[in-house]
């Protein structure tokens, strides 16, 4: 597979250049930087290129940064404040990123799920939109749950009764905030047609 040019990484928008940012969007690259590089750095994906300039999700948030950094908020307090275990949490977001088939979405779960604790079998298959043997009982269920919301836009009254079992009524609470946001920004990568690095 024929790696992708870095001028490419930004689909249908251009990569976005630190020095021709304006004050708003400075303030989130910096965010951006200082939060979310190091972490990709470390989960074993790219998040910017070698200049500097930010890809995935990243570049399309600096065209919008006041509603972006709103949208990075979230994804801190999720972070900080779920009742869900990482596991758990990164079944939810394979999951929404297999049923919107978000190219760079995948690309960086299969590095994180791995960082996580799965094997990369089982981060394989939830990638694929299949659902692993492997799963505990909860991640089981977090995947029929998600799976359920995000393809059939809701959840019948037995699984819910079965994720309210499993997580309480918060952590319910939690795995929707979770998939709505990796819903936002699979949505982010797919209309702006945003590569994985190393796609063809």
């Amino acid at each position: 597979m024929m790696p992708t040019p870095d001028h490419s990484l930004g689909g249908r928008l251009p990569l976005l250049w630190s020095a021709d940012l304006d004050a708003d969007q400075k303030k989130l690259y910096h965010a951006l930087v200082d939060k979310m590089v190091g972490w990709a750095n470390k989960s074993g994906f790219r998040a910017d290129t070698a200049d500097g300039r930010l890809i995935g999700p990243f570049n399309p948030m600096l065209f919008s940064p006041l509603i972006s950094q709103a949208t990075l908020d979230l994804t801190e307090a999720e972070t900080a404040h779920t009742a869900l275990s990482e596991k758990v949490r990164q079944v939810v977001i394979l999951c929404v990123g297999a049923v919107w088939k978000a190219d760079y979405e995948l690309y960086a779960r299969l590095a994180v799920g791995q960082k996580a604790g799965f094997d990369e079998a089982t981060v394989q298959a939830l990638a694929a939109g299949q659902r692993p043997t492997g799963l505990s009982a909860a991640e089981g269920v977090a995947y029929d749950f998600t799976h359920q919301l995000v393809a059939a836009h809701r959840v019948d009254q037995p699984l819910y009764q079965r994720a309210v079992e499993t997580f309480g009524a918060k952590g319910v609470v939690d795995m929707v905030y979770l998939a709505g946001n990796y819903m936002t920004v699979s949505a982010l990568l797919n209309t702006f047609a945003v590569p994985a690095p190393g796609a063809a």
